[in-house]
């Protein structure tokens, strides 16, 4: 397995998809998924000085597949367009004072 073994989730986004900015990665992942249908656990070859296997240089994997999912994946109904602030949306929200809560 090489330097897989040490990997424990895996999450597989949409080639538009920034993977270096983790607010993108983490919404693809809560808006594109079902977690039924969307992950998969196997057990591999891991890290041996992995403290949290339950045996020794054997653990689980977690896969997690946040694309659109295509026609022929078991969606049945067409994949909604990602909505997007247009540029003046995108401006106002900018000129708006911080949260609320904001204290500083």
């Amino acid at each position: 397995m090489g330097q897989m073994m040490f990997t424990k989730y895996l999450v597989v986004v949409d080639d538009d998809v920034d993977v270096h900015n983790t607010s993108e990665v983490l919404f693809r992942l809560c808006a594109n998924t079902a977690p039924q249908r969307d992950s998969l656990f196997t057990k591999d070859p891991s890290d041996v000085l992995d403290h949290a296997t339950s045996e020794i240089a054997m653990g689980s994997k977690l896969g997690i597949d946040a694309t659109k999912k295509l026609p022929g994946e078991s969606f049945k109904r067409p994949w909604p367009p990602l909505l997007k602030m247009n540029a003046a949306v995108k401006a106002k929200v900018e000129t708006l004072p911080g949260d609320a809560g904001d204290k500083s």
